[in-house]
């Protein structure tokens, strides 16, 4: 083979290197980057569980310094407390229910329906879990949606309030969480830690199975680096 010719296929296999290696890094980076609410569902009526807000910084030059949680009050949730957060100051604002729960301790007349994070700050690529123990969830609804205020450092706020519908994801979606029928005694998370434990391990699920993959990639691209290299040398040789 020809100096030449041997330039023009290492040229080649580092083209083909380069393109794959580029799909690697767009597998990595594809992410969700909105507001979510974990476990993805509770069966109807459960009670003492924790629910984990998970709040990323999707802005490369500004911080999260501010989370607002809207919570549902016609369908409300009962015995709202929050987690002692780090660096965090949380409110909780409390709203006469117009239709007032019935439960066994007595009569609800009054719920939360809002709670507030602020004083700290989540950074690019970084995110916070806000963990919001219940005493009890409805059991006349299919689903809670808790629209959610993310304020940065810059002022920008992003709104995640759009609902589900028609089976798409909106651009700017709120958390949604499941409510089904089963029995509310055997709730998914009893306890803080338990609940988180839960949201944690189906995130390192998720987290496995994309870094498996971009794992495959990486393999791949290797193999045809080596491919690649042993055709000129092979090549090369012959001549």
């Amino acid at each position: 083979m020809s100096a030449s010719a041997s330039r023009l296929t290492t040229r080649r296999a580092g083209t083909v290197i380069a393109l794959a290696a580029g799909t690697v890094l767009l597998a990595a980076g594809a992410a969700s980057a909105h507001v979510t609410v974990h476990p993805e569902s509770y069966a109807k009526g459960a009670t003492d569980g924790v629910l984990t807000f998970r709040v990323p910084n999707e802005e490369d030059s500004a911080f999260t310094t501010k989370v607002q949680v809207f919570l549902p009050t016609d369908h409300p949730v009962l015995g709202v407390l929050v987690h002692p957060q780090d660096g965090w100051t949380a409110k909780v604002t409390t709203t006469k229910l117009k239709t007032p729960v019935k439960t066994d301790d007595g009569t609800i007349t009054e719920a939360a329906s809002e709670i507030t994070f602020s004083g700290g700050k989540i950074g690019a690529g970084q995110y916070e879990d806000f963990d919001v123990a219940f005493g009890q969830l409805p059991d006349d609804t299919g689903q809670l949606v808790f629209k959610t205020l993310q304020t940065y450092s810059d002022g920008k706020v992003a709104r995640w309030i759009e609902e589900p519908s028609g089976g798409d994801e909106p651009e700017n979606p709120a958390p949604v969480l499941k409510l089904t029928a089963g029995d509310a005694s055997s709730a998914p998370a009893p306890a803080k830690t338990a609940a988180v434990s839960t949201a944690k391990a189906a995130d390192t699920g998720d987290s496995t199975a994309r870094g498996l993959g971009v794992a495959g990639l990486v393999v791949g691209v290797i193999g045809l680096a080596a491919a690649a290299f042993a055709l000129v040398r092979s090549r090369g040789a012959r001549s």
